[in-house]
């Protein structure tokens, strides 16, 4: 049971008091946060009898109370109403009430009158079975989708005269502009700053943008930027949580709220602000019955009658008390405001703004930033426009600066020369810069207000803008392709495209793409998983002596703001990107309206964009491949297709919607982690790039490091396929080779008697004479000298046969004809000869045969005829292993 005390004053704060679930007092401060209140309302019946500049309510679970606020004035003179107070929750109905004001002591009500103001507040107890349908998890997760709808009826006629509308929330949200577009704009500054220093660092242009190419990209960025906030242009019903999560990027789309501009743009169109019901929005001011499901008029006098006896005797009693203290507290001080320490409550939402709590469409995700649909392009191209004043300044500002700083001593007078003699040209680049980032975003503010059927000077602008944009940058595109093509031709020839398996960022299983041309020039390449028709188009140029593009100093002065960043046979990637995102902005604006044609025309966009750029890989630089191609395309498909399922048509229940939603942030948070990351890394390789001329590097043991990414940029910049690595070594096994033969000297070398190179084979055979010739019968040995006793002189066994140590095939054709014409000489009775080295030896009419084959050969049997009785035996000659000699 609800205990009300008087306040009690300390330090200015008000105190209640209550008995908690021991029994126990305890003091709750008035001006405590309360679990669920409602923030911004507006008017949902279009032409309310009665005119509410305030309307707020709060639920304390602390001590189970509602307490509800209500101001306002109106023209209806002794009118007898009835109030409905209703609580919605994910789209279901969590806490009713009707009741009489009368009863419930809200005189100003009781009946109604012109000239009295409408003040009334009350404090409502409610039981756990009246919040049962508040699930717990309410109370905490992010951006809670509640409303709070007010509404009054005439008893005398049982109509509605009045609904207001407002969003319930617990004041947890993912909407953090303050923090998360601080932090996001300080990266962004980061990533510009290193990219405008490696344009401006050095004097030679192909030197400079190489290194500028390797530095993360600012229209990257704003890519992956502009998708996340223009995701919430789809004319879809969000779940809360997403159009929260839209308004931290909203700065980089232009859509920045500032008073005094939207007050001007608010003269320029006057009243008319556009049809925000067209793209799925509840306008505020507006009818919408269907307002938090609508209402029966029968069951609301039936719910009265039965909430007046349903509830305990005590019940208003409790109730009349708690309005008698609050009107007399009314009449001292006035309702609670945020001067006296009550900050929980809204104000009504300007006109243009769709009713707080609905979240559908472009309309919707504007609500945040409080920015009508009808000013969106108008605020966006007005920050653009300061944009590329700021940028032009910048460059002016930082040109003079450095002059200032030589006029002054602080640099060297050499430096930067280059840009200060061209900074004309730079400041004209970085406003063409900032055109080409802000295409998609311009074209798709010009397109949606012409859907949006907002006041005709605001859509003659934009036709302006939209010619200016389409016709200019598509008019420079195409020059820049000409300016380069212009001397040469085209040819063109199928080529088919294959999907490989590959792996992103190194671990990540994925399918890169493939064209059947390179395919053929890798030695292995990687196995086709699928393939679809291709063809490519060559350009022939006719004058081979010219350079490559990145080499023309004169093409890179004049357009290098658009094709730098690209690989060298890809540099005209840039006027593919206008095409798709021109298209991506017909559908975003042009299509608004119909949520199935945007969804589903740009799913089909989105993935063969995909699939394009995934096998064009057009970046030079890995990190930007990664984020643009990979991740960004990951991410646009995905949103796409999870989005599909919040159209109305669906009737998907909003929790479901809402875990979609979280879903969708979790993906789309990934990829900004990464390109924060990614700025990381690239202002670590811009110090580097600006210290290429340097030797020395801090800290000193990033020098490798340095080195190595030198050599990668100075190898991708070529572009050309990386030579086929060496083919891998097979296993080693034990093996042996003979790498080389060498002589060893033998024992026989050293003997007097040993034979020399010239002596004659068939010495053994024949006598020689004293000049050295076969045949010679000069100093014929005695045949009483022992046999033995000469033998022993060459050291030789008994029967040897001694050979040269070597023979060459001069060697056997002397051989072969020394045994010819030595054929005829020796005698068939057979003789004894004296041999070269003393040795004696016998002879038995042996034919000439062929030298002995090496050690390891197969040695031919010899016939030998025996001395004494005339018979042929066969003997097999015995081989010297060590010697290398046939004994016989």
């Amino acid at each position: 049971m609800l205990l009300w005390s008087h306040p009690v004053a300390a330090q200015n704060v008000s105190y209640v008091s209550t008995t908690n679930g021991q029994g126990q007092t305890v003091f709750l401060a008035e001006n405590r946060q309360p679990a669920l209140y409602t923030a911004n309302f507006g008017d949902c019946l279009g032409g309310s009898l009665i005119d509410v500049s305030r309307f707020d309510a709060a639920y304390y679970q602390d001590n189970m109370t509602v307490i509800f606020h209500l101001q306002g004035s109106t023209q209806l003179t002794n009118a007898s109403v009835m109030m409905y107070i209703g609580v919605f929750a994910y789209g279901e109905s969590r806490f009713d009430l009707t009741f009489d004001p009368c009863l419930a002591n809200i005189f100003s009500l009781c009946p109604t009158n012109a000239s009295v103001p409408i003040i009334a507040s009350g404090i409502i107890p409610v039981s756990q079975s009246d919040v049962a349908g508040i699930p717990p998890i309410a109370l905490m997760i992010p951006d809670f989708e509640g409303q709070a709808v007010l509404r009054v009826f005439d008893n005398a006629t049982q109509s509605e005269i009045a609904c207001f509308s407002a969003v319930v929330t617990n004041g947890n949200s993912f909407s953090q502009p303050a923090a998360v577009g601080t932090v996001l704009g300080i990266f962004v500054l980061i990533a510009l700053v290193s990219s405008f220093a490696t344009a401006v660092y050095g004097d030679h242009i192909p030197t400079m943008r190489k290194h500028y190419a390797h530095s993360l990209s600012i229209f990257v960025v704003f890519a992956v930027f502009h998708h996340i906030f223009f995701t919430g242009a789809l004319s879809l019903n969000w779940p809360s949580v997403l159009p929260a999560w839209f308004s931290n990027f909203a700065w980089s789309a232009g859509m920045i709220y500032t008073q005094s501009m939207q007050r001007s743009i608010n003269n320029l169109i006057g009243s008319n602000m556009g049809n925000t019901s067209f793209i799925g929005a509840s306008g505020q001011g507006s009818s919408s019955d269907g307002t938090a499901g609508g209402y029966s008029i029968s069951s609301i006098y039936r719910r009265s009658t039965r909430n007046l006896f349903a509830r305990s005797p005590g019940y208003f009693r409790d109730v009349l008390y708690a309005g008698e203290v609050e009107s007399s507290f009314v009449k001292r001080q006035g309702l609670e405001n945020s001067s006296t320490g009550f900050d929980w409550y809204g104000y009504p939402v300007t006109p243009g703004l769709p009713l707080p709590g609905n979240f559908s469409g472009f309309a919707g995700t504007l609500a945040d930033e409080n920015i009508p649909a009808s000013n969106a392009f108008l605020t966006g191209f007005l920050w653009v426009l300061i944009l590329m004043v700021v940028v032009a300044a910048a460059v002016t500002l930082f040109k003079w600066t450095v002059e200032g700083m030589i006029r002054a001593d602080w640099i060297k007078s050499d430096r930067l020369a280059f840009f200060r003699s061209h900074w004309r040209a730079y400041t004209a680049m970085a406003v063409l810069r900032v055109m080409f980032i802000a295409f998609f975003m311009m074209t798709f503010l010009t397109l949606f207000q012409f859907v949006y059927q907002g006041p005709a000077g605001a859509t003659a602008i934009a036709a302006i803008v939209f010619v200016l944009f389409t016709i200019g940058m598509f008019g420079i595109a195409g020059y820049a392709c000409y300016y380069r093509l212009r001397f040469g031709s085209f040819s063109r020839s199928t080529d088919r495209i294959h999907m490989e398996r590959t792996k992103a960022f190194g671990f990540v299983p994925w399918y890169g793409f493939s064209r059947e041309s390179h395919r053929s020039e890798k030695t292995s390449p990687k196995p086709s998983a699928g393939s679809i028709p291709g063809w490519s188009v060559n350009y022939m140029n006719q004058d081979p002596q010219r350079v490559e593009v990145h080499d023309d100093e004169e093409y890179n002065m004049k357009f290098a703001w658009l094709s730098a960043r690209f690989r060298r046979t890809k540099w005209w990637f840039f006027a593919l990107w206008l095409v798709y995102e021109f298209v991506r902005a017909c559908f975003y604006g042009g299509a608004a309206g119909q949520p199935l044609t945007q969804v589903f025309g740009l799913l089909v966009v989105e993935c063969i964009a995909l699939i394009v750029i995934v096998a064009i890989r057009p970046f030079e630089g890995a990190r930007l491949n990664a984020l643009m191609v990979y991740v960004l395309g990951f991410s646009k498909v995905t949103t796409l297709g999870l989005s599909a399922t919040f159209d109305p048509r669906f009737n998907l229940a909003r929790i479901t919607t809402t875990a979609i939603g979280i879903v969708i942030i979790v993906i789309q948070g990934i990829l900004t982690i990464l390109v924060l990351i990614a700025i990381a890394v690239g202002a670590v390789s811009t110090c580097m790039s600006l210290t290429r001329n340097r030797e020395q590097f801090k800290p000193k043991s990033w020098t490798p490091m340095r080195d190595r990414y030198f050599r990668h940029i100075n190898k991708i910049a070529t572009d050309r396929p990386a030579s086929p690595p060496p083919p891998p070594e097979e296993p080693k096994e034990p093996y042996f080779k003979v790498g080389s033969v060498r002589r060893v000297t033998k024992i026989e070398d050293e003997d007097e008697d040993h034979i020399g190179d010239n002596y004659d084979p068939y010495g053994s055979h024949v006598s020689v004479g004293a000049s050295g010739t076969p045949g010679s019968m000069t100093n014929r040995a005695s045949r009483a000298e022992s046999v033995r006793s000469n033998a022993s002189h060459s050291q030789l066994p008994y029967g040897a046969r001694p050979h040269r140590t070597s023979w060459s095939s001069k060697d056997f054709a002397g051989w072969h004809d020394a045994g010819m014409r030595n054929s005829g000489i020796v005698s068939r009775e057979g003789m004894r000869s004296m041999r070269s080295d003393g040795s004696i030896g016998e002879s038995y009419g042996v034919q000439p045969r062929s030298r002995v084959p090496s050690r390891g050969s197969t040695i031919p049997l010899e016939v030998m005829k025996g001395r004494g009785n005339g018979k042929e035996r066969e003997r097999e000659p015995a081989v010297d292993e060590e010697a290398g000699l046939t004994t016989r």
